[in-house]
């Protein structure tokens, strides 16, 4: 499919230009790659249904999000970014809700985002500075609660790939904190973006299923 090769062949750019700091290279890369993905969901019929729409939203939050932390070194940018980040999590989460939840497979599924959010606070904790405190931990909080209710849909009948995207998505989100927080480094993003944007593919993806009743 036209835009998943686009999505692909952009973020191998997008690697490149973050291995030798190729800021133009990197702006490009980076915002062709999410449009593709927005590009796929519509493809794959989201606005057929409410949650495709949904998860539009999220797409779209994550694009200006993207955007945004394009100039990672100004404080107002990462922030606004972040803030971008959130709505598209929240976004998942009003999507996830479109879809019918068992009770048991939430209770498994908020617990295990629980434990997740536990261990994801003691690792950041220290070396978080005041200022951020606050922000991180909602936004720890809302993860957590996206993973939980994206796990949740799909262990009760969703599709899978929305079970997938949100844990991939959570998951790739802790290169961020690590490239921001902790420790700088390419590596960060030789792990991150690609399984970013393959989440955001793959959240993309569970549209279409649910827009032909599957």
């Amino acid at each position: 499919m036209a835009p998943v090769v686009v999505c692909g062949l952009a973020v191998l750019l997008l690697l490149l230009a973050e291995r030798f700091d190729h800021r133009v290279g990197r702006g490009v890369a980076k915002l062709v790659a999410s449009t593709a993905f927005v590009w796929a969901a519509l493809a794959w019929g989201a606005l057929e249904t409410a949650y495709g729409r949904w998860v539009l939203l999220g797409l779209l939050c994550c694009w200006v999000g993207d955007a945004l932390l394009l100039s990672p070194g100004r404080s107002g940018a990462f922030q606004g970014g972040i803030a971008a980040f959130l709505l598209g999590h929240l976004a998942y989460a009003g999507a996830c809700l479109q879809l019918a939840l068992d009770p048991a497979a939430l209770m498994l599924t908020v617990l295990g985002a629980a434990a997740f959010a536990g261990v994801v606070g003691r690792w950041l904790r220290p070396h978080v500075s005041a200022g951020f405190v606050g922000p991180v931990v909602g936004y720890v909080v809302t993860i957590s609660a996206m993973l939980a209710l994206g796990a949740a849909a799909s262990l009760s009948g969703g599709p899978a790939w929305l079970g997938l995207g949100a844990l991939g998505f959570a998951a790739s989100d802790l290169s961020v904190a690590r490239d921001r927080f902790i420790a700088p480094a390419f590596r960060n993003a030789a792990w991150g973006l690609p399984l970013y944007f393959g989440s955001q593919l793959a959240l993309a993806r569970s549209v279409a299923g649910v827009a032909a009743g599957g």
